[in-house]
């Protein structure tokens, strides 16, 4: 029998028969290693333990000590789910079940959606088959055995029909349930000990609107009872901060059903939009960049040579012409292709180089109405875009000072980022040899900023490679927010051109770049960040002034006066109601100052400061001392009093 030889991760080699599993391979290194094994990385790829190896190899054996074996143990979850919701429901369909980052998820073809106490169940019985500790076997059928096994499911018909003639067509079975899967898996059902169901939705099946409403099921699962705990913890408070309660609570923004996706921003709400809009317009202006206006509807002649009408225009609303009859017009999804018209209408020289064109334009994307979720996913929104058009030589130096820039904004919200390389995805436009150069050139000036990076492959925009900031907020989650991303392609099909030291013409390079992002989405980020406790400086009410009775109204509205006078945003509480009533207002209200006017502040010129969060302490401060104070607080931008 032929040999094949395994390289391990301390690079000794080890001689097995050619066909030896992977879980042979561990128990001949070790009992303590085989008992840990939940599956090899065989050159780079994950595979079940009881696959044969074939080949020469790198190898190694996974364990829960991987980065790689959650995503491992909530797949495996995610078809226990399956299993016991066969069990229960035997005519539920079953569509797809991945991995999801923090848990999993399962949809089912059923008669009526889900109900808390059918989680409940569910839940009792996945604790019943990972008790039973079925092994998760392997097998690879032909495409008329897949179709004979699944002949009841249609969902899983569907997508043995998707399958490519060359492609390997596997099944999974863990006791009773047999599913059509790619796999890896762990070695049996037992493995699974903590998790927990979290909640069930509908969901379109493919996501796509047209097709059967299912029911989603989701999930998370861990190795450690701690980690599950924590987990859940986090959840708890997320619910706490979610931005929806908040927004309504502190009236801040709502919705209606006229306008699907679009909020309606209260007083206050738009004072919050406008200081974070004001603080990323003081950024810009100070690092020249040109803030611009464009039109808001295009024709599809725009979209047709920048290739948003062929690859984007099921996200966009179309417009009907009254002229022609067709829906021919498009409101604005994004900024760029605008921003190349703009630069177009003008000659440019190499000395102009770099030029940045900002803008906060308004911009529509028609989301269904499924997956719209506060203000986190809406139709109507505006972005802290820009557009820089600059030679290839100066791409390092351009992206380290966007890097700093988004590093600096996303420090003075209190947040902290890691950034993530994107190269091209399977959907583009551009040859590869435009890709090749993108790709190096970007991966090139991330490397001279010095930031640590991980790779995201085939996840850049179809037009070019990028680096994806995430944010975590104050409980741990992360976010996507900024964005650099490098485009070669544009200044072609838009001819883009600049005249050169040799007096000849060439082709700029254009990075589309933000920093929040959406601004309605950044703002629900920042009110969970905050839990709407915001900081003086964004707060959209800094002060309340109290007097304690009518004797002293007059002596708080002097107060009150003052403070506005200072830039301050202060309001006047004056009402019938009595002080400690209007004290826990404020505190309900997350106002982070609360200024109390009684008989002696009102004689001495003074005022006893309440501080949010602080309980009964308070200060006497003078008025003019006291607007000092929150004036260079709102200056330094400070995230605590």
């Amino acid at each position: 029998m032929s040999t094949v030889h395994l390289t391990l991760p301390d690079g000794s080699v080890r001689e097995v028969s050619r066909g030896t599993t992977s879980r042979a391979v561990a128990q001949s290194i070790g009992a303590g290693l085989a008992r840990a094994a939940l599956a090899a990385r065989v050159d780079g790829q994950i595979r079940d333990l009881d696959r044969p190896i074939e080949q020469d190899a790198r190898f190694a054996i996974l364990t829960d000590r991987d980065p790689e074996a959650l995503d491992l143990l909530r797949h495996s979850a995610a078809h226990i789910l399956a299993t016991a919701v066969r069990e229960l429901f035997p005519g539920a369909a079953i569509g797809f079940g991945p991995s999801i980052e923090d848990g999993f998820y399962y949809d089912f073809g059923v008669e009526r959606p889900f109900t808390p106490e059918d989680l409940e169940r569910i839940g009792q019985r996945m604790t019943e088959v990972a008790a039973k500790d079925y092994p998760f076997v392997r097998e690879e059928v032909s495409r008329e055995e897949a179709n004979r096994r699944f002949k009841d499911d249609p969902l899983k018909l569907e997508r043995i029909a998707d399958l490519g003639s060359d492609e390997t067509i596997s099944v999974y079975t863990d006791g009773p349930f047999v599913d059509l899967c790619r796999g890896p898996h762990l070695p049996a059902t037992g493995r699974l000990k903590h998790f927990k169901l979290l909640s069930a939705a509908g969901a379109y099946w493919r996501g796509d609107s047209r097709r059967q409403m299912l029911q989603r099921i989701y999930g998370t699962a861990w190795f450690k009872k701690e980690d599950l705990e924590a987990y859940t913890h986090r959840l708890e408070e997320a619910k706490k901060r979610d931005h929806r309660k908040l927004g309504k609570e502190l009236e801040l923004f709502l919705f209606h059903p006229y306008a699907p996706g679009a909020a309606f921003w209260t007083d206050r709400g738009t004072t919050l939009y406008r200081v974070v809009n004001d603080y990323i317009r003081e950024l810009q202006q100070r690092s020249d960049y040109l803030e611009v206006k464009t039109p808001l509807l295009y024709n599809k002649g725009l979209w047709e040579t920048s290739g948003h009408w062929g690859k984007y225009r099921e996200n966009m609303f179309l417009v009907l012409d009254a002229e022609t009859g067709e829906h021919d017009s498009s409101l604005k999804p994004m900024n760029c292709p605008s921003h190349y018209l703009l630069y177009q209408s003008g000659k440019h020289s190499y000395r102009e180089l770099p030029i940045r064109y900002a803008t906060f334009d308004v911009l529509h994307r028609n989301e269904v109405t499924g997956a719209l979720a506060g203000l986190t996913r809406v139709r109507q929104f505006a972005q802290d875009d820009c557009h820089i058009f600059l030679m290839q030589k100066q791409i390092a130096d351009e992206v380290r000072r966007i890097a700093t820039m988004i590093l600096e904004v996303y420090h003075t919200f209190g947040l902290t980022a890691t950034a993530k390389f994107a190269t091209r995805p399977e959907t583009r436009i551009g040859d590869d040899a435009l890709w090749d150069r993108a790709e190096a050139d970007l991966r090139a000036a991330l490397e001279a900023t010095g930031l640590s990076w991980e790779l995201n492959p085939g996840d850049g925009a179809f037009y070019g490679p990028k680096i994806d900031f995430d944010v975590a907020d104050s409980i741990g989650r992360k976010w996507q927010l900024g964005t650099i991303q490098l485009d070669y392609n544009a200044p072609e099909r838009f001819d883009l051109r600049y005249v050169g030291e040799d007096n000849s013409e060439h082709r700029p390079v254009v990075i589309h770049r933000a920093m929040c992002g959406s601004f309605e989405r950044f703002i629900a980020i920042l009110i969970e960040h905050f839990a709407g406790a915001f900081p003086l400086w964004l707060a959209p009410e800094q002060v309340r002034v109290l007097p304690i009775s009518d004797q002293q109204a007059a002596a708080a509205a002097a107060v009150h006066r003052t403070l506005r006078e200072a830039g301050i945003r202060a309001a006047l509480d004056a009402g019938s109601q009595t002080l400690n009533y209007r004290i826990r207002e404020g505190e309900i209200g997350k106002v982070p100052y609360m200024a109390v006017v009684g008989q002696r502040e009102a004689e001495a010129g003074t005022v006893a400061v309440r501080i949010r969060g602080a309980g009964n302490k308070q200060e006497i401060v003078p008025v003019a001392e006291f607007a000092a104070r929150l004036t260079e607080q709102i200056r330094t931008r400070a995230l605590v009093p």
